[in-house]
């Protein structure tokens, strides 16, 4: 909602996924200007599909975001993502 994407990325082949080994949908990786890994995982800490739980939910990745762009470490660079499995083509 209010997104202004200025990429997409279509992996069709999978190739950029098994890269990140992501496992679920939405799976969040943060990826800082080097290419180090500094968040893998849920977007927040309510996995639930219901819009009224979003209100005082934990966004890991604005938290990522945040510390990164004040030169912090991520306090919780690794959660466990939430959602349905990646389908992979064969």
């Amino acid at each position: 909602m209010h997104a202004a994407p200025t990429a997409v990325l279509i992996d069709a082949d999978g190739k950029v996924g098994h890269l990140y080994n992501a496992k679920t949908t939405p799976q969040m990786i943060v990826i800082d200007p080097a290419g180090k890994v500094i968040y893998d995982g849920a977007i927040d800490d309510r996995p639930t599909p219901d819009p009224a739980d979003i209100h005082g939910a934990d966004n890991y990745v604005s938290d990522a975001l945040t510390a990164a762009m004040a030169g912090k470490p991520v306090a919780t660079p690794f959660t466990r993502p939430y959602g349905c499995s990646v389908k992979y083509p064969d």
